[in-house]
């Protein structure tokens, strides 16, 4: 196993604040950070962070854990992998002993390791053909400049080219040892029909594309000559790095300046963003040339709720794409539109007018999505009242998608306004169509957790053990809060709480719980309290997880609280006494009840008189404990 000194040497470096505004935008909320849970579906943020602590709380599904216990949750990734990519990000250096255990998982993850080499190999050889190999340099690094992309940007965005060759890349490849059977997986390399190997990316120039985390993941070849035959563009295959649909290109090089900004510009393609760039607009993304997907919306929300959506001239085009539109509001995001005139697109046009006018541009003629989508269909709708009708239909379809009701009014009523319908007509059909929206909405819900049942087998195991019963929750949270305070007659609060759970022989069921427990009891015949941080720095994931959450506080009582409504406020934990006692009590009262279950059965059992009259006195003796017990909690149970 891993050391734990290294462990805490990845956790030390791998700031939590920062890993995970890699993939939710976070906001400063008092001592801590707030953000929209990447684990379910929320509209009010109830994911905080806690970058003093190094932890993570939801407090809407209940996840909690340490900044490996987040990558191993949202990157469904095991312990030593999680902490892998820790290492790597943050340049630790990893030991040289493999931690893999199952043969499976480290055949995936040894592949996962050899296409991540093998990404970074090929960037760089890309690289180095467009700058220092004369094909290279007449073909490819003279395309980029005819399209006026300055020397600088095409090296922020590590742009190539592939010898316009049958085998180079393969060539240099093998001569570099590469496995075969990574270079076809990696769809560098393919095979013809009657066996030859040859490069994929021939005679292309070279579009990197990064994932989140600035790693090279996949590549885009786009085709230089005049041949029909061959595609515009080719891209990589799915593998176990790339999946299409997840993926935004630019968003390793936009993150920064959407969250600064506060909304994305969202374009097709990749030219465009290397275009914007260029013109200093920075919080661009593109969905690749594919129709915009969920994963790729979630993506965004990570960043920011507002979106604005860039369509070139082209209105056959727009029309075809703009079920975008439709989905961006359903998932809760603020949608603007900005067409630019026929026949150009972000890039063209930039060249066009220049940077500034570019900049202006952007500025000044982004539309509201109704005003926006009405525009583009009453040319087609002229003064015929059927196509008008149905386009009315269409706006109001798209608003009932929407999922916030204040927000939904609004575009009601300027819906209204724009096609001159009374608004009470609209709110009748907003209505209508928000209940069938509704009822679709559950049974894809439905279906979707039917699906995911198999995902959800696949990691029951770890999900069932962090099923804590409430009172051994509630123990270590008392433990990890409150262990050093004194108490009379004893060495302190974990002292007294152990002393009490050993005399009445408490039964712990949690291994978790037990495990914890357990670290005290040494530590305190060593006459030492470890510190949260051991539990929070844990090898054991689910130990770290549960001390995330027992730490977790939701409410944090304001300092100015006491002298503006002149009240006198307890601090936090000054009736831990009473507070462990409660728990103590919870627990012995559930230890009798265990015991009161256990003697019933073998009262059902057909004893002789003496065994029955031996198990009728335990039954009384222990119902008049329960009692006692009860009374001192000042609550009544009833059994």
């Amino acid at each position: 196993m891993i050391q734990q000194s290294k462990i805490e040497e990845i956790i030390n470096a791998a700031s939590i604040d920062q890993v995970i505004g890699d993939y939710i935008r976070l906001k400063k909320r008092g001592a801590n950070l707030l953000g929209l849970c990447p684990f379910h579906s929320e509209k009010t943020p109830s994911f905080t962070v806690s970058p003093s602590k190094g932890i993570y709380k939801c407090f809407g599904c209940g996840k909690a854990g340490n900044v490996i216990n987040f990558i191993m949750d949202h990157d469904s990734l095991g312990y030593i992998p999680a902490l892998k990519f820790l290492a790597e990000k943050f340049n630790i250096e990893w030991p040289q002993q493999d931690f893999v255990n199952s043969d499976e998982a480290k055949l995936q993850q040894n592949e996962r390791e050899s296409l991540q080499i093998l990404n970074h190999w090929a960037n760089t050889y890309f690289q180095n053909n467009l700058f220092e190999v004369e094909e290279g340099k007449n073909i490819g690094l003279s395309y980029f400049e005819e399209r006026n992309f300055r020397h600088d940007i095409i090296k922020k965005f590590q742009l190539g080219f592939a010898l316009d060759s049958w085998n180079a890349f393969y060539d240099e490849a093998q001569k570099n040892q590469f496995n075969e059977d990574i270079l076809f997986s990696s769809g560098l390399v393919k095979k013809s029909e009657d066996g030859k190997i040859y490069d994929a990316y021939r005679g292309r120039v070279i579009f990197p594309v990064h994932n989140i985390n600035g790693k090279v993941i996949a590549f885009a070849g786009r085709f230089l000559k005049q041949d029909t035959k061959s595609p515009k563009y080719v891209n990589s295959p799915e593998t176990l790095l790339y999946y299409k649909s997840n993926e935004l290109y630019g968003l390793h090089f936009a993150k920064n300046a959407i969250r600064q900004n506060d909304f994305t510009y969202l374009v097709e393609g990749y030219t465009d963003v290397i275009s914007m760039h260029q013109a200093g607009v920075e919080n661009v993304v593109a969905s690749s040339g594919t129709s915009l997907t969920e994963g790729q919306i979630k993506l965004i929300k990570r960043f920011t709720e507002n979106v604005t959506v860039l369509y070139d001239g082209d209105a056959a085009g727009i029309k075809a794409s703009i079920r975008g539109i439709d989905m961006l509001l359903e998932n809760g995001l603020n949608v603007k539109v900005l067409l630019f005139p026929d026949g150009e697109d972000p890039d063209s046009y930039s060249n066009k007018v220049g940077f500034e006018a570019f900049n202006d541009y952007l500025k000044t003629k982004a539309q509201d999505f109704i005003f926006f989508k009405s525009s583009l269909m009453l040319a087609d709708a002229g003064k015929d009242p059927i196509k008008k009708a149905e386009l009315t239909k269409d706006i109001v379809g798209s608003i009932s998608k929407i999922p916030d009701a204040i927000k939904r009014a609004v575009y009601i009523k300027e819906c209204s306004v724009l096609m001159r319908v009374d608004e009470n007509i609209l709110i009748a059909e907003l209505n209508k169509l928000r209940k069938q929206f509704i009822i679709q909405t559950e049974k894809d819900q439905a279906f979707q957790a039917t699906n995911e049942s198999s995902l959800k087998e696949d990691l029951s195991e770890i999900y069932e053990q962090q099923s804590f019963d409430t009172q051994e929750r509630d123990l270590i949270r008392l433990l990890l809060h409150y262990a050093n305070k004194p108490i009379d007659g004893f060495m302190n609060a974990a002292h007294y709480l152990l002393d009490e759970i050993n005399k009445d022989e408490i039964e712990i069921s949690h291994p978790i719980v037990d495990e914890i427990l357990s670290t005290f009891k040494v530590a305190i015949e060593e006459k030492t309290i470890p510190e949260q941080s051991h539990f929070t720095q844990h090898s054991n994931p689910l130990v770290s997880a549960l001390a995330a959450d027992v730490l977790s506080v939701k409410h944090e009582v304001s300092p100015v609280w006491e002298k503006r409504y002149d009240m006198q406020m307890d601090e936090p934990g000054s009736n831990y006494k009473s507070d462990i006692d409660s728990a103590l009590l919870h627990l012995k009262i559930r230890h009798i009840d265990k015991l009161l279950s256990e003697n019933q059965k073998e009262l059902a059992k057909d004893l002789d008189d003496e065994n029955l009259l031996l198990h009728q006195h335990v039954h009384i003796h222990l119902l008049q404990r329960r009692a006692e017990l009860t009374i001192k909690i000042g609550t009544v149970i009833v059994r």
